[in-house]
């Protein structure tokens, strides 16, 4: 006979202003992740700005409006942080409303346990079901270790969350909660693929020869992996599966052709296994209590240990851009936060020490600054910029123009690769920085 957890739920119930007097000043709360955001409890803390000073609040890849943060520009009272920024927490960057926190995501659950306080965790969550149990959903991959952290645990019921099914961590139970939240939400924002431009689709063709059949696959955010999914669902590859930090929808599309089977892999079998995931509303109903797909914390998705198992494991992720030396920027353009470490050089290690695995980093060979003026995203040298994946790392660099590999090259011979995968308009400036460097061979031929 399964227990009635009626009464508890009952006593546990509160309405978000109660709540959140749990809340006091100088406290750190976090607001977990992507759609972990309580936007009923964060209205609610809002609302009591002037009683409230130095709250500090972390979230990460979180959609706006953060009420908190667009109440109080003086930040007095509430101060925000991500380890991962949206385009929104982006924004509020750019506005110095919100300050990056430096995390590798393999170490997310590590960092919690050993070095971070949480005094008040806030985090939505689905429907309690019938043993318990409130499912973390989409947010599997970090609430967690945050939870467990927490001093005072309080879940917001979000009627639309799907249920994922995990291989571990991925939901609470009522007991280790000290406060519910119920209440109305909207509908989950739909954030359908953005379109590939000409070259993010030429770059995804460079990127489709290496991969095998059998192939796991894991595809970063952005225009380029997106590409590299759709190309994928229109190739002869089969049998493909899924370890990624991130599913979106380029893994949908893959599955509807056919490719993403999960058949082969090593471990986890059968099972496509994220950590967070962003998209459409039809990416949502895809993983909503689906028994092919497993959400682990990212403590076991992006550990290089973990992605090692997996033969053939094929990492692609963009970047800002690269200089000639091979050091890659990924999160920032000059001291412009606009992303976060996230898990590229976990991805790196795992998918290079992988049987057969590749680890591609994938950018187009120009862009055009704020003038209109076409820039190399190939550089002679990093000049203050922040450095995501160091050189010694590095493994494949792709553009339009093709595909490198700077695997236990030498600085003239990644000088040379990478001048060759850069817009031509900017090959013989980049030559003189090299040779000005005395990284380039006077018997390099032209």
């Amino acid at each position: 006979m399964l227990k009635d957890y009626s009464e508890e739920y009952k006593n546990k119930l509160r309405t978000p202003e109660e709540a959140v007097k749990a809340v006091k000043s100088g406290d750190w709360v976090d607001y977990t992740s992507t759609l972990g955001k309580p936007v009923l409890l964060d209205r609610a803390l809002a609302k009591r700005r002037d009683e409230l000073f130095d709250v500090k609040i972390r979230g990460n890849l979180t959609e706006g409006p953060i009420e908190v943060v667009e109440c109080d520009e003086t930040q007095e009272h509430f101060v925000y942080h991500s380890w991962h920024c949206s385009k929104y927490e982006r924004m509020l960057c750019d506005k110095g409303l919100c300050y990056y926190i430096p995390m590798v995501f393999h170490n997310n659950a590590a960092y919690y346990e050993f070095f971070i306080k949480v005094n008040v965790v806030m985090v939505s969550v689905s429907p309690m079901d019938k043993h318990g149990y409130f499912n973390y959903s989409v947010n599997t991959g970090v609430a967690g270790p945050i939870v467990r952290r927490a001093d005072i645990v309080i879940v917001e019921v979000n009627e639309h969350m799907p249920k994922i099914h995990g291989g571990y961590d991925e939901c609470v139970h009522i007991s280790e909660v000290d406060y519910i939240v119920e209440g109305k939400h909207e509908p989950l924002k739909d954030n359908p693929p953005k379109v590939p431009r000409d070259v993010d689709i030429k770059i995804a063709e460079n990127i489709i020869p290496y991969i095998v059949d059998g192939a796991t696959l894991q595809l970063g955010v952005g225009k380029i992996p997106n590409a590299v999914g759709a190309e994928i669902a229109r190739s002869d590859l089969k049998d493909l599966g899924m370890h990624t930090e991130l599913c979106t929808d380029a893994y949908l599309e893959m599955f509807r052709s056919g490719k993403l089977t999960n058949k082969k892999k090593n471990i986890d079998m059968g099972k496509g296994v994220f950590g967070c995931a962003i998209g459409s509303r039809e990416l949502y109903d895809w993983l909503d209590d689906n028994p092919g797909i497993a959400a682990y914390p990212l403590e076991y998705v992006n550990r290089p240990f973990i992605i090692a198992q997996l033969d053939n494991m094929v990492s692609i992720n963009s970047c800002v851009a690269v200089d000639i030396y091979g050091q890659v920027a990924a999160e920032s353009s000059g001291n412009r936060q606009i992303s976060g470490t996230g898990g590229q050089l976990d991805f790196l290690a795992g998918a290079s020490a992988s049987r057969g695995g590749k680890a591609f980093i994938c950018m187009s060979s120009v862009y055009k600054d704020k003038d209109g003026i076409e820039r190399s995203r190939i550089l002679p040298q990093f000049n203050g910029d922040i450095i995501t994946s160091p050189r010694s790392q590095v493994y494949f660099i792709v553009t339009e123009y093709g595909v490198v590999n700077l695997e236990g090259k030498s600085t003239w011979e990644r000088a040379e690769d990478l001048i060759s995968i850069a817009h031509p308009d900017f090959r013989d400036g980049l030559i003189k920085e090299a040779d000005e460097r005395k990284i380039w061979r006077r018997s390099n031929k032209r």
